[in-house]
């Protein structure tokens, strides 16, 4: 009784619960900052991560614009359910060079961190298009208006400002990102692109089947470039703490 009594003594006092709060901000946060000190990365190193395309880039761009991720999470939890439905969970070294990371919980639709490779690209188009031509009672808006031509101007300006906030990007990448990036919409598959080279797994062809890179084109780089980067077969189950 008399520890009820001196709580009650410390709720009723302003300044003792002003120090208590303090003194438990403290010890809370030494808690959780100290250790920080002894790891080396709070980022697990793996293979296979690389900066994005220029083409995925300004995929990625157009992802962020229309709102894609109100609706798409990519952060796939160390959950039995989320891991076979979805793939493996997501690694913080998967987003380490995205400014600003997709990591979230709202599911409208699924979870997209391994929609990479799952789909053609003509059916992700189809599925842009029109939802429900592909997938019957999805209440995804269409979003034809993305066949109109990308502007690209100034996508070397935007790797020079990836590079300043951390993101590897070469001197031979910036320069040729405009080369680059029309050469993944026009290059044949077959003939190893230069871009195949400087971004490895980037989808190489046109998405859209115009003359001109389109909008569709840069979206679905992006959407077909997530989750195939790191090659899950090699990493042994429970190697990364999460």
């Amino acid at each position: 009784m008399s520890i009820f009594k001196h709580h009650a003594k410390i709720e009723t006092n302003i300044f003792f619960m002003a120090v208590g709060i303090l003194l438990t901000v403290v010890v809370g946060g030494l808690v959780e900052v100290i250790p920080l000190f002894s790891i080396e990365s709070t980022i697990e190193k793996v293979d296979g991560v690389r900066p994005y395309s220029p083409l995925e880039l300004a995929g990625r761009n157009i992802y962020i614009r229309e709102g894609c991720y109100n609706c798409h999470s990519q952060m796939i939890r160390p959950f039995k359910d989320e891991v076979e439905r979805y793939g493996p969970y997501s690694l913080a070294a998967e987003s380490k060079y995205d400014h600003p990371f997709q990591w979230g919980s709202k599911r409208t639709g699924p979870d997209l961190a391994r929609v990479g490779g799952k789909y053609t690209n003509d059916w992700q188009v189809r599925h842009l298009i029109n939802p429900r031509d592909v997938v019957p009672g999805s209440v995804m808006p269409g979003y034809k208006h993305l066949s109109r031509p990308l502007d690209y101007a100034d996508i070397t300006a935007h790797l020079k400002a990836n590079r300043v906030v951390g993101v590897p990007y070469t001197d031979a990448q910036i320069a040729n990102a405009k080369k680059d990036l029309e050469e993944q919409v026009f290059a044949d598959p077959a003939s190893s692109p230069a871009v195949a080279a400087s971004y490895p797994k980037a989808r190489i062809g046109s998405a859209s089947g115009k003359d001109k890179v389109t909008e569709m084109d840069a979206l679905v780089a992006y959407l077909q470039v997530l989750g195939t980067m790191v090659d899950f077969t090699t990493v042994k189950p429970g190697a990364f703490n999460r």
